[in-house]
């Protein structure tokens, strides 16, 4: 059977589910790992211990692995470990996107920069340093403008100022949080900062999947909170979109352009626009599918997982169908609304009970140090929701929501303190 090398980093929700759709084609599978204590729970898988930071000696690894176990696809499951598997597709010399197409959409400053080349509508920008005067780089932009780092992802130090007063203490926050996760000091990319116009209006996910450079739009998800600071915490996803045929055709068209302008040809990618009276604007574009475990709220009209369809597309199998079943579904990406250790979790079967609700996911774990946005990276769990109509699996997200309540116990305290945090829409959560 073909093989592929499925690479992981330490911290993901994806591997079960590509796991779950790698089993279900009956491939063979090997695990690149960062770390080989994710082989805790999955002894069963053949794994090679890669350093994902250095690429050439992880291609050396993994062509001589191939030599016994012959590698037939690479695939990656986030951003860092996309280029990765480009880096390794070339050396194993299988069909891959080039790694320079990938490597560009990875960096925030590289996408803008290709994709105005191309003529695609994107924010005006500047790239600066985290050692330059904020002081003087205020002066240099105009307002409101989004401060954020060239290679963190889920909104991670993503933050809106809208004058110089309010620039300068982001942009220190901002690198101050670099220097937390020791950015500076990996790369050049990591001792820079993207500083770009705030571009209101409405926003959405497309998720697509490209053939021989030619797009397929697998979903087009809605998101109704607003998203305008000073965090940009996502929340709800919601498919099929509310907008008009002739938006969704436009939204299409300027994510296909994006791809091109990228040269991305082969396999998913994941693009955030926004819609307003100007146009239609691509505000991230990543080679890799949608993170998390928001895979979940897209079911296949042939019952596909995306992750199987992604597996099959790579190997060139079958693919009767790609279009969603009918009806409406969604995620919500439970927010995390203040600092402080999690101490208990009420209220999962009084969620669960709501009609539309598919699945109650909570992934952060009792006694684990919450960190909200913008220097937090992780979400307290998961909604899933389907329903007849987009409305009524945004009804059944919110009311879900409201029956869950998270105890978080200050961590700036000697003596214990619990108090009950309700994350109802827009009460305790910071709404953007």
């Amino acid at each position: 059977m073909p093989r592929v090398l499925l690479l992981l980093p330490s911290t993901t929700y994806r591997a079960e589910a590509f796991l779950d759709a790698a089993g279900k084609l009956g491939l063979d599978i090997t695990l690149g790992l960062e770390r080989t204590a994710v082989l805790v729970d999955r002894p069963q898988f053949d794994w090679l211990a890669l350093n994902f930071s250095e690429p050439e000696r992880s291609a050396d690894a993994v062509l001589e692995y191939a030599h016994v176990h012959p590698i037939h696809g690479v695939l990656g499951v986030d951003d860092a470990t996309a280029v990765l598997a480009a880096q390794l597709s070339a050396a194993l010399k299988l069909p891959h996107n080039s790694v320079e197409s990938v490597s560009t959409a990875r960096n925030k400053y590289r996408m803008r920069v290709r994709l105005h080349e191309h003529g695609v509508p994107v924010p005006r920008f500047i790239r600066c340093s985290i050692f330059d005067d904020p002081v003087a780089v205020a002066e240099q932009v105009f307002y409101p403008c989004v401060i954020k780092p060239l290679v963190l992802s889920a909104s991670c130090g993503v933050i809106r100022a809208n004058d110089p007063t309010e620039f300068v203490p982001a942009f220190q926050r901002v690198t101050s949080l670099l220097h937390r996760l020791g950015l500076p000091k990996a790369s050049e990319a990591g001792r820079q900062l993207l500083v770009e116009d705030f571009v209101p209006g409405r926003e959405v996910a497309l998720e697509g999947l490209l053939t021989d450079g030619a797009l397929h739009v697998l979903a087009l998800f809605d998101k109704p909170d607003p998203l305008d600071g000073p965090f940009f915490e996502e929340t709800i996803y919601v498919t099929p979109s509310r907008l008009s045929s002739a938006i969704q055709a436009r939204i299409a068209a300027c994510a296909e352009q994006a791809a091109a302008a990228l040269g991305l040809r082969e396999g998913p990618f994941h693009t955030e626009l926004r819609i307003n009276d100007e146009g239609v604007w691509i505000i991230e574009m990543a080679a890799r599918s949608i993170g998390g475990r928001c895979s979940r709220a897209l079911r296949f009209a042939v019952d596909f997982s995306l992750e199987e369809l992604i597996l099959r597309h790579a190997f060139r199998m079958e693919l009767p169908s790609l279009d969603l079943e009918r009806g409406a579904g969604g995620v919500m990406m439970l927010p995390i609304p203040r600092g402080g250790v999690l101490h208990d979790v009420r209220g999962h079967e009084e969620a669960r009970s709501v009609p539309g609700i598919e699945e109650v996911t909570i992934t952060a774990e009792l006694g684990e140090m919450l960190i909200p946005l913008p220097e937090g990276t992780r979400y307290l769990g998961f909604l899933i929701a389907r329903s007849a109509a987009p409305a009524g699996v945004e009804a059944a997200l919110r009311q879900a929501q409201g029956r869950l309540v998270f105890l978080i116990e200050d961590s700036n305290k000697t003596e214990s303190h619990e108090k009950e945090m309700r994350l109802n829409s827009g009460v305790q959560s910071i709404r953007f």
